[in-house]
């Protein structure tokens, strides 16, 4: 089998107490004529007044939301950044409305596409006490799916319809009956798997239904960190639940649980069991991954994964073209080799050539186990994800340069791919 292998200001505010004038004594006595009668009934009074209505004034500008509503500008605190800048010590108040408004349009453009799938496969238990039985139960497990036809087509991941493992006390069947719930929908729809690729971790799946509401896909390419993300699915056989967050990260390289490696969205967006095969869509409701991994444990919080959707069109193409992915294929199976494991065997650092397949590519151009592979179309190598990452640029039937160390010796081959089995 192939290819194994800066400094934070504060700003104090400090509010002084005015002192209450009702403190002041009264002390009654005789009036007496004077030339301060005019001052005494009137411009006393009135300075009294400006004084008070100065003193309300001052206070009030010296609340920033009263200040705002008073001038009609946003409250600032003047200072002066390190630039010389005017610096603001209070931000623009932004209403979460809009926030919200976007969830709800993502949310009721998208959730019309999203399904949920339920499937059934047997256990088959092996029980030891008076001799070796074998106990056959019916297990599910869930999942979710998005529609990307409106005549039934349906793409999920294809660990959830594959089921199919077996371990030292127990057998899991493939799946034995596959159902489908639509949105809004009680109905179960049964489901016929059309394709599925365990590389990538697609499936495709079908029901006998029309007119459904087929998800829009955007440009996983174009997006950036930061942006809105929305994860919609079947989360705990919850149909139709939504989680919100942002793109934490693109072009993740993440390595699952079998060794797998896939290149992925990073999320924030809570994904739980039974999410898997959903959508990661964008602030448009467009979809712009498949929800497929997440880490988990102490300590591990927000951290989701989805399949980019560009990198599914082509294989979702073949999917239900072939039921299944064409792949070129070499047919060798190889180790990595590292500068000390090199020397220490008297090696180059490449590839080391372990098995090459009977009737293979790889036989057919003279590769022969023992081999070092250092090249591939005239770029140094050092791993077979290299090799593969090489290959995989190709079409089956194309021709591809390599070039190998053998006894010392470097040599010049050149491949025509052949399709992987």
């Amino acid at each position: 089998m192939e290819e194994n292998k800066g400094e934070k200001q504060e700003k104090t505010t400090t509010f002084k107490t005015v002192q209450n004038p009702s403190s002041y004594q009264t002390t009654y006595t005789k009036e007496k004529k004077s030339n301060l009668g005019f001052g005494k009934a009137f411009l006393l009074p009135f300075i009294s007044g400006v004084l008070g209505c100065s003193l309300v004034l001052g206070t009030c500008f010296g609340v920033p939301s009263i200040k705002s509503k008073l001038l009609g500008t946003t409250a600032q605190n003047e200072t002066y950044n390190a630039n010389n800048h005017l610096s603001t010590g209070y931000v623009n108040q932004t209403s979460l409305s809009h926030y919200s408004d976007t969830a709800i349009f993502a949310a009721n453009k998208i959730l019309p596409s999203i399904v949920g799938i339920k499937v059934e496969y047997n256990v088959n238990s092996l029980i030891s006490m008076f001799g070796r039985q074998t106990q056959t139960q019916t297990a599910t497990a869930s999942g979710s799916g998005i529609i990307i036809s409106e005549d039934g087509y349906i793409l999920t991941n294809n660990h959830i319809v594959s089921t199919s493992s077996a371990e030292a006390y127990y057998e899991v069947s493939e799946a034995t009956k596959l159902t489908v719930t639509l949105f809004n929908d009680e109905t179960e729809y049964e489901a016929k798997i059309i394709g599925k690729d365990e590389q990538t971790d697609l499936a495709v799946i079908k029901i006998e239904k029309t007119d459904l509401s087929k998800a829009e896909f955007a440009d996983s390419d174009n997006i950036k960190v930061g942006e809105f993300a929305m994860a919609v699915g079947n989360p705990l056989g919850m149909q139709s639940s939504i989680t919100c967050g942002v793109v934490s990260a693109v072009n993740r390289e993440v390595t699952d649980s079998d060794g797998k490696k896939f290149t992925l969205i990073q999320t924030d967006a809570a994904i739980n069991s039974g999410n898997s095969g959903g959508a990661l869509v964008n602030s448009e409701g467009k979809v712009i991954g498949i929800n497929t991994l997440k880490l988990s444990g102490t300590g591990i919080e927000g951290m989701g994964f989805a399949i980019p959707i560009n990198a599914t069109t082509d294989i979702t193409s073949q999917l239900i073209q072939y039921s299944k992915v064409k792949r070129p294929y070499i047919g060798i199976s190889g180790m990595d080799l590292d500068e000390q494991t090199a020397k220490a065997n008297k090696l180059v650092v490449g590839i080391y050539v372990k098995s090459v397949d009977d009737f293979s590519a790889g036989e057919k151009a003279g590769i022969k186990a023992g081999d070092v592979i250092i090249e591939a179309e005239g770029k140094k190598i050092k791993t077979m994800d290299e090799l593969n990452d090489i290959k995989n640029s190709h079409q089956i039937g194309d021709e591809m340069k390599i070039k190998i160390n053998r006894n010392g010796q470097e040599r010049d081959l050149t491949i025509t791919l052949g399709e992987q089995p």
